[in-house]
């Protein structure tokens, strides 16, 4: 239960950060959840398979999160333009 938390609290905290570093809007908590959630499953998915590792913990774990949520935010906004 705790570690779907923290799942949960990194998603937000990614999702958010990455609609910051992509100078967009928030697409509220629930939104940024999502984008979050989303992005650390893309995320892993490319470290992965590109081998590289963040160590793990906290900080490693909202790196990874972040930077899928920033890779789908991308991709959604390429869509979007369309």
């Amino acid at each position: 239960m705790i570690g779907l938390l923290w799942f949960i609290l990194i998603g937000l905290a990614a999702g958010w950060l990455a609609g910051r570093l992509m100078r967009g809007s928030s697409f509220g908590a629930v939104g940024d959840l999502a984008v979050g959630v989303v992005g650390a499953l893309i995320g892993g998915f490319l470290f992965r398979t590109l081998g590289v590792s963040t160590g793990g913990g906290l900080l490693g774990s909202l790196i990874v999160a972040t930077i899928g949520a920033v890779v789908l935010l991308y991709l959604l906004r390429l869509i979007d333009r369309r």
